[in-house]
C-alpha cells in the first residue's frame, strides 16, 4: 500500500474439536449417552487500516466463520429393541397404541426423565453447519478536542441442521400418580410421553446497523461521550419457509386443510420472518467521565490529588438480536415434521393410549413430508392432518413480537491509593423490555372446567372435568356439547380431530429489572496481584429466559425474583509470585531455574443462594399448560419459613407446611420465586511453575484444585410440591477435583 496505509492483516484459523462421553479410567464409551461434540471451526479475517492525512483513520474488515458439528450421537446402548423391553410394537399392532423406533438404525433404550435425573438414549441428535459472513467499517476523525467516529456493520447468518430427536420415545415421571417419581416408573405410570420425526432446519437472519458518536474532551479533566446507533435485526426465517405461526381465527392458504389458526410464512399478513422487521430501533448513549484536579485542604486529601479520583456516569439503550428460538424450536413441527407430546398421562407399554380412559390417539408415524415449494401460490391440500391432530407440544413464535432491548445506567467512583491500589464503588442497573419468554398458546378455561366438574351439570355417564382432562368432550345436562375447555381445541370437521391441545408460544412480553451496588479493591505489585469485589443486587422479571414461562392470563402476576438473582456475592482472586528464587543467589543458573517462576493463584467465592423455584405439577389450576407450565402452590404458613438451613441434617431446608396445593381452578398464591436456597462457599487454588527454555519458548507446570477443601456446595431444595422430597436438599455440586498439566508455550 501507499505511505498512509498503516496496517493490514489477513489470517485463516482452523480448529477441530472432538469430545465424547468417554470413561476417563477405562477409555470406554458410556452406554446410552451421547457424544458431546465433534466438529470443526474455520474463520477467515481480512482487515485494512488506512490513514488519510493526520486526522482521519479508517478500519475495514471482512470476516467469515464456519462451524460444523455433530452433537448427541448415540454411542452406546444401540440395538436394543423396544419389544425386548416390554413395549407393544409396532404402532398398528393389537392391542393398539404401541410404539416403534422412528429410525431403525438408532434403535435404543428410550429416554426416561425424572425430577432430578434421567437415563436412556439421547433425545437430541444433531448435525449442523453454521456460516456467518460479516462486513465492518469504522471511520475516525480528530478535530480539536473532538474525536468523531462513525461506522456500520452487516452480517448474514446461516444455520443448517439435520437431526432426529427422541427417535425411541421419551417418558417423563414427576410423581403425579404416587407422589414419588421413581415409584410412578416402577408401576408404569408416566406423566407424559413424546416422540419426534426427523427435523430439517435451514434458517437465516440478517443484521445491519450504523452509528455515529463524539468523544469531546471539554477540559483536561472532563470528557463527554455521546452517540446514536441504529440497528435492524431480523427474526430468523427458513430458506424454504418450513416454519409455522399460531394466529387464531386465520385459515392458511398454503395448507387449506390445516386447522384454523395455524398459518405459514407468506400466508396473508405473515412475512417470511414470521413477525415484522422493526426499522425504528434507534439507541442513544451518553457518558461523562470527570477526574477533578483535587485542590488543597480537606477536599484535596479526600480526592487524593490530580487524577487520583474519577467519577463516571452513563446511560444507553441496547437492542438485542432475536435468538434462534423463533425457528430452531419450531423445526420438526407439523406440517414439516411430527413432534408428538402426549400431555395426558398415557400407558407405559402403549404410550399412544390415554391411561385414564383407554382412548387410542392414533397412528403418528411414519411421517410423510410435504413438498418444498408449498405457498399460497402453490397450496398443498393433500397433507394428512388427521395424522398430526390434535397438534400438541408444538412451539410457535408470536407474529406480533418486537425487538428486545435494555436500558442500562451506571454511576461509579474510582479512587487510586499510591501507585498500586485502586478502589471502586458503582451503582449499576438494567431495565429489560420486550424480552422473549414462553406462555401457553391454548390454555384451558378453568371456570368452564369447574362448571363441568359438577356431575349435576353433566348428562348421565359423563366423566366430570378435572386436572389433565381439558381435552375431553363433555355433554351438558341439557344436551349441549362442549368439545373441550380449550378455546382452540374445537373439532376440525374435515378430520374429526381436535385442532390443538397444549402448545408453547414465544412472545416478546418479558420485562426485567436489575439493580446492584458493586464495590472492589484491586492491588497489583511485582509480588503479585489481589482483587476482592462485593456485589449487593436484586434481579426481578416475569420470564428469566425463553423457557421460563409466564402466566398466560396476566403476565404481570408472574413478576418474581429472577432465576439468576444473587443477592450478595463476595469474590476474591489473587496471584502471588513465590520468592523461592531469592534463596538461590549463589547456587548457579540451574538452581535458579528450578526455584524461580513459582506462583500461587486462587479464586474464592462467598455468595448467597439463588431463588428456589416453586412449582406444582398436578394441573389443579385447570389450565393444562403442559408445554410451558406456569404452576405454583398456595402460601399458607406463617412464622419462620426456613426449617433447617443445614442440608446435612436430612431435614427439610424450608418448612413444607408453609405451602399447600393450589385451590382447584385457581393459580397458587405463592410467588414462584421469593426466597433463596443454600449459598456458595468455594475455594479454587492452583500452583504454577514457569520455566523459560529459550528466548521465545517456555514450559508451564500447573497443579489445580477446584473446591480444594472439599466443602459440600449444596444445590437448591426440591420446589415441586408434588415431589416426595419437597423442601429437602438432595443434590450437591461437584466435590474436590484435582488436575495437573504441562503447557509448552512457543
Amino acid at each position: 500500500g501507499d505511505a498512509n496505509t498503516r496496517f493490514g492483516e489477513a489470517f485463516v484459523y482452523f480448529y477441530k474439536d472432538e469430545f465424547n462421553n468417554i470413561n476417563p479410567y477405562t477409555a470406554v464409551p458410556v452406554p446410552g449417552f451421547a457424544a458431546g461434540n465433534i466438529g470443526d471451526t474455520m474463520m477467515g479475517n481480512i482487515g485494512l487500516t488506512k490513514a488519510f492525512g493526520k486526522t482521519i483513520v479508517n478500519d475495514a474488515r471482512i470476516v467469515y466463520t464456519r462451524v460444523t458439528g455433530t452433537d448427541g450421537t448415540i454411542i452406546g446402548g444401540l440395538g436394543v429393541s423396544l419389544a425386548s423391553l416390554g413395549f407393544v410394537t409396532p404402532w398398528t399392532s393389537t392391542p393398539v397404541g404401541g410404539i416403534s423406533n422412528v429410525f431403525p438404525a438408532d434403535a435404543a433404550v428410550p429416554m426416561f426423565g425424572f425430577n432430578a435425573f434421567s437415563f436412556g438414549s439421547s433425545t437430541s441428535i444433531q448435525n449442523g453447519i453454521n456460516n456467518t459472513f460479516q462486513f465492518l467499517d469504522n471511520w475516525t476523525k480528530v478535530v480539536g478536542t473532538h474525536t468523531f467516529q462513525a461506522g456500520g456493520e452487516f452480517h448474514y447468518d446461516q444455520i443448517d441442521q439435520r437431526h432426529p430427536s427422541t427417535p425411541n420415545g421419551s417418558f417423563s415421571f414427576n410423581g403425579t400418580e404416587t407422589g414419588v417419581d421413581f415409584v410412578d416408573y416402577l408401576i408404569g405410570a408416566p406423566d407424559g410421553f413424546g416422540q419426534q420425526s426427523f427435523q430439517i432446519l435451514d434458517t437465516r437472519d440478517l443484521y445491519y446497523g450504523a452509528y455515529a458518536q463524539d468523544s469531546w474532551r471539554v477540559r483536561p479533566t472532563l470528557t463527554i461521550n455521546y452517540g446514536l446507533r441504529w440497528e435492524v435485526s431480523t427474526p430468523w426465517y427458513d430458506a424454504t419457509n418450513k416454519l409455522e405461526v399460531f394466529n387464531p381465527g386465520e385459515q392458511s392458504l398454503a395448507f387449506p386443510t390445516s386447522p384454523q389458526g395455524q398459518v405459514e410464512p407468506l400466508d396473508p399478513g405473515i412475512p417470511r420472518t414470521l413477525a415484522p422487521i422493526k426499522y425504528h430501533n434507534f439507541a442513544p448513549r451518553v457518558g461523562i467521565a470527570w477526574a477533578p484536579a483535587g485542590g488543597s485542604g480537606a477536599l484535596g486529601k479526600l480526592l487524593g490529588g490530580a487524577g487520583k479520583t474519577s467519577f463516571r456516569i452513563g446511560y444507553g439503550v441496547f437492542y438485542q438480536g432475536i435468538e434462534d428460538a423463533t425457528s430452531y424450536y419450531e423445526s420438526g413441527d407439523a406440517p414439516y415434521g411430527q413432534d408428538w407430546i402426549e400431555a395426558t398421562p398415557p400407558l407405559m407399554d402403549r404410550p399412544y393410549v390415554i391411561r385414564s380412559n383407554g382412548v387410542f390417539v392414533g397412528v403418528k408415524f411414519p411421517f410423510a413430508f410435504p413438498p418444498k415449494n408449498v405457498s399460497p401460490a402453490h397450496p398443498d391440500s393433500n397433507f394428512n392432518w388427521a395424522q398430526v391432530e390434535p397438534i400438541g407440544g408444538s412451539e410457535f413464535y408470536w407474529p406480533h413480537s418486537t425487538t428486545p432491548y435494555s436500558q442500562q445506567y451506571e454511576f461509579s467512583i474510582q479512587r487510586q491509593y499510591g501507585n498500586s491500589t485502586v478502589a471502586s464503588l458503582s451503582y449499576v442497573g438494567t431495565l429489560g423490555n420486550h424480552l422473549l419468554t414462553g406462555e401457553e398458546a391454548n390454555p384451558g378455561n378453568p371456570a368452564l372446567c369447574l362448571y363441568l366438574s359438577n356431575p349435576a351439570n353433566l348428562a348421565a355417564g359423563q366423566t366430570p372435568c378435572g386436572p389433565t382432562l381439558e381435552e375431553f368432550q363433555y355433554i351438558e345436562a341439557n344436551g349441549t356439547v362442549i368439545n373441550t375447555t380449550r378455546p382452540y381445541s374445537t373439532v376440525d370437521p374435515r378430520t374429526g380431530e381436535f385442532g390443538f391441545t397444549s402448545n408453547a408460544l414465544y412472545s416478546s412480553i418479558g420485562h426485567s429489572m436489575y439493580n446492584a451496588l458493586q464495590a472492589s479493591l484491586k492491588n497489583q505489585t511485582r509480588y503479585g496481584n489481589f482483587l476482592v469485589s462485593y456485589t449487593y443486587s436484586k434481579a426481578m422479571d416475569n420470564g428469566s429466559d425463553v423457557f421460563d414461562s409466564t402466566y398466560v392470563f396476566n403476565p404481570k402476576l408472574a413478576w418474581a425474583l429472577s432465576t439468576f438473582d444473587l443477592r450478595q456475592d463476595i469474590a476474591t482472586s489473587y496471584t502471588v509470585n513465590l520468592p523461592f528464587d531469592q534463596w538461590t543467589h549463589s547456587n548457579g543458573d540451574f538452581a535458579k531455574r528450578v526455584a524461580g517462576g513459582w506462583q500461587l493463584a486462587g479464586q474464592d467465592t462467598f455468595a448467597a443462594g439463588q431463588p428456589v423455584q416453586l412449582s406444582e405439577s398436578d394441573d389443579r389450576d385447570l389450565i393444562g399448560d403442559t408445554s410451558f407450565p406456569y404452576t405454583k402452590p398456595n402460601l399458607s404458613g406463617v412464622g419462620n419459613l426456613y426449617y433447617n438451613k443445614n442440608p446435612r441434617s436430612g431435614q427439610p431446608y424450608f418448612n413444607p407446611a408453609h405451602f399447600t396445593v393450589d385451590t382447584l381452578g385457581e393459580i397458587g398464591t405463592a410467588s414462584r420465586r421469593f426466597f433463596s436456597g443454600p449459598g456458595i462457599d468455594n475455594y479454587n487454588m492452583s500452583l504454577l511453575k514457569n520455566t523459560k527454555i529459550t528466548e521465545g519458548s517456555s514450559l508451564q507446570f500447573r497443579a489445580e484444585a477446584f473446591n480444594v477443601f472439599n466443602h459440600a456446595q449444596f444445590e437448591n431444595p426440591a420446589g415441586n410440591i408434588n415431589s416426595g422430597s419437597f423442601g429437602t436438599v438432595t443434590t450437591a455440586l461437584d466435590p474436590r477435583i484435582m488436575q495437573v498439566a504441562l503447557k509448552l508455550i512457543f
